[in-house]
């Protein structure tokens, strides 16, 4: 069975949720990956080059290494879930039967089909390495409800719900689901059932970019 590819929102960092969702995952019947976001650890990011002036590129490799901190904070949570840096690493904790927590600075800062900009969050991440695994889903888990099964990719990113790279970003053959808080309390029982929570995302009218 291929993995699924989830990405936990840092958005989800100072609320209940977080707890709830990394218990759900962490008791998933399903092979997962878990892609962090960067959250406060991002967000102290963009404050800190509007002070200091550094370049896109320089906080595009802080972005990344604030996602590293968010994972470590979501693998303190449960010992099922174990850190992977690399696409190796990957393959051996999920054939350990456990859950998988990427890790994405060693893979990810300097991969050449990944911008250096603000418009490539967690989201566009999560969505290259479901290419790069072969993921057939990728879960966006997001502190937001404003989505609904109608939604185009093209119109969550004009409200800001998607980032701006994640239409291009997003490989052909992955169908991508949202889920928010109304979806936490139900979501333990749904991934030991062998099923994900959230709702489908539309496809219709973008260009996907080739998987791998």
């Amino acid at each position: 069975m291929k993995p699924a590819v989830v990405k936990l929102g840092g958005s989800t960092a100072f609320d209940g949720e977080m707890d709830v969702w990394i218990a759900a995952l962490a008791g998933s019947a399903l092979p997962l990956v878990i892609v962090p976001g960067g959250g406060p650890f991002a967000d102290q990011v963009r404050e800190a080059q509007k002070r200091l002036g550094f370049s896109e590129a320089a906080a595009h490799a802080m972005a990344i290494l604030a996602m590293d901190q968010f994972g470590l904070v979501i693998l303190d949570r449960d010992d099922r879930l174990a850190p992977a840096r690399s696409l190796e690493d990957l393959e051996h904790v999920l054939s350990a039967g456990k859950v998988a927590v990427w890790l994405p600075s060693a893979l990810a800062t300097a991969a050449p089909d990944i911008r250096a900009s603000w418009d490539i969050t967690s989201d566009s991440l999560g969505a290259w390495l479901a290419g790069k695994i072969g993921a057939e889903v990728l879960l966006l888990i997001k502190q937001s409800s404003d989505f609904s099964a109608q939604d185009s990719i093209a119109d969550l990113v004009a409200r800001g719900v998607l980032d701006a790279g994640f239409a291009a970003m997003l490989p052909a053959g992955v169908d991508p689901y949202l889920a928010g808080p109304s979806d936490a309390a139900t979501a333990s029982a749904l991934l030991a059932a062998g099923a994900l929570p959230g709702t489908k995302v539309q496809l219709a009218g973008r260009a996907v970019r080739k998987a791998g």
